[in-house]
């Protein structure tokens, strides 16, 4: 049984002192009033769980105590003591807010009590609800990703102005940024934060089973269906569903994709029984759609659906003053098993934050995981850190500023002159592949070459 701190309010002195004595010796704590502004009063300086209130009473009644008591606490649950042929007066009681209503019976006084263990029951499961609801929010929430590099507080505003709204949300990015942690945090700040989040990896999945994760099948549908299955969409009714790596999925099923965000409705694979969706849809790739398009491996108007809202999610090397900040978030998740694990060398550091990050974040929490593994207490030094992110760094430019200072100008285009000619000679002056090796339009490259009057040497 779930005790909790009531409030009784009944002009009926009697009944009030009945219903007060049962109530307490339930182990409640319970407080009686007989006038209903005293009651008020008393709900602006104390917390109720749960109220109780006859429905007629001199001066105010029951309903109208309900809403000014709702006014005071939104989460406040009420219950109606009600007298006989007041059948529609307790319905509108239900309607402006009440939990249950119950006939005033003194031969009756315990039945209040399975009524009274039911409604602080209910109480006990919303508050719980919102506590987690509260510690996903924080777990999953805008907060939760960390980053203050400018290009981050770019795109954590999309965020915050998409997530209260219905929007579709397309998220670009390279493999291993975050973009279903993203998902996340739209959801969890949307009014859907209630409902299920249902992620899905449209390439992780065969073609063939697909339609069924994602529509459900019913018994016999396909051989091997031996029960009827819900699907993602199913499952994620009223919330959202995170469809990740959505340029995988093949024509026929995004036609079928197509209609449910069009009809908001699908039918579960073997079955003639069309379903409704209520689900917000947020989609993530890490292929440029526009050229699948172009190829006739993505329906166009799939896309303009999808994109409503796109939201690009920058690659680590984009974001490098925020590699220090995601180090410590990942050392303190590993201290929590290694305690005497003290950090990381400034050497060390300096290499992570020069180091390109090819598996952007999902690499650099990899790494981190496998350090302090390895090294468990103390300081991590820069000879644990692997070949490719020590290689990384040696080929970065280490210049030291005289005191009477430098030609920035020049520096900057010698090296520039340098890189050119190193891809020139690589490719053996071939200027396209050369403006592939410098990530340069080969319109730019010509240019370069040109305005530096660099020459291919006579061959030998």
């Amino acid at each position: 049984m779930v005790r909790g701190s009531i409030l009784i309010v009944d002009d009926d002195a009697l009944f009030r002192e009945a219903l007060t004595r049962y109530l307490d010796a339930q182990g409640h704590e319970v407080v009686s009033l007989g006038d209903p502004q005293n009651a008020l009063q008393r709900l602006q300086d104390q917390s109720f769980d749960l109220v109780l209130t006859d429905l007629k009473m001199p001066g105010m009644d029951g309903i109208a105590l309900i809403e000014r008591a709702r006014q005071i606490d939104p989460e406040l649950l009420s219950i109606v003591i009600t007298g006989f042929g007041t059948t529609d007066r307790s319905i509108e009681a239900l309607e402006h807010g009440a939990f249950w209503f119950i006939d005033k019976d003194y031969d009756r006084i315990s039945s209040f009590g399975l009524l009274v263990d039911k409604a602080l029951e209910f109480r006990h499961l919303k508050d719980s609800n919102r506590q987690l609801q509260r510690q996903l929010e924080v777990k999953y929430g805008p907060a939760s990703i960390i980053g203050e590099s400018a290009v981050m507080h770019t795109m954590l505003d999309t965020v915050s102005k998409v997530a209260p709204t219905e929007a579709r949300v397309l998220i670009l990015g390279e493999s291993g940024v975050g973009k279903e942690l993203v998902a996340r945090a739209i959801h969890y700040k949307s009014p859907r934060a209630e409902h299920p989040f249902v992620a899905i990896n449209c390439g992780a999945v065969p073609e063939e089973l697909l339609e069924s994760e994602l529509f459900g099948h019913v018994r016999g549908a396909f051989t091997g269906a031996i029960r009827d299955r819900e699907g993602r969409f199913s499952l994620a009714e009223g919330g959202t569903l995170f469809l990740d790596e959505i340029g995988d999925m093949s024509p026929s099923l995004q036609i079928k994709l197509l209609r449910v965000i069009q009809q908001l409705e699908y039918d579960p694979v073997g079955s003639s029984k069309t379903l409704h969706a209520d689900v917000r849809i947020i989609a993530a790739t890490n292929q440029n759609l526009q050229e699948l398009i172009k190829e006739k491996r993505f329906r166009s108007d799939l896309y303009f659906r999808l994109n409503v809202v796109p939201i690009h999610v920058p690659p680590l090397r984009d974001r490098r003053d925020d590699i220090p900040l995601l180090v410590e978030h990942f050392l303190k998740q590993q201290r929590r098993k290694y305690p005497e694990l003290k950090g990381i060398e400034p050497p060390t550091a300096k290499r992570l934050a020069h180091y390109d990050w090819p598996g952007n974040v999902r690499e650099l929490e990899c790494l981190i995981e496998r350090l302090s593994i390895m090294r468990r207490e103390g300081w991590i030094t820069e000879d644990e850190l692997p070949p490719e992110v020590i290689g990384e760094t040696e080929n970065q430019p280490s210049i030291q500023i005289p005191p009477d200072g430098i030609d920035f100008a020049g520096l900057v285009d010698a090296y520039e002159t340098d890189l050119i000619l190193q891809s020139l000679e690589t490719t053996g002056w071939n200027k396209n592949r050369a403006a592939k090796l410098l990530a340069l339009k080969r319109t730019t490259l010509v240019e370069k070459i040109r305005s530096k009057g660099l020459i291919k040497p006579p061959a030998l």
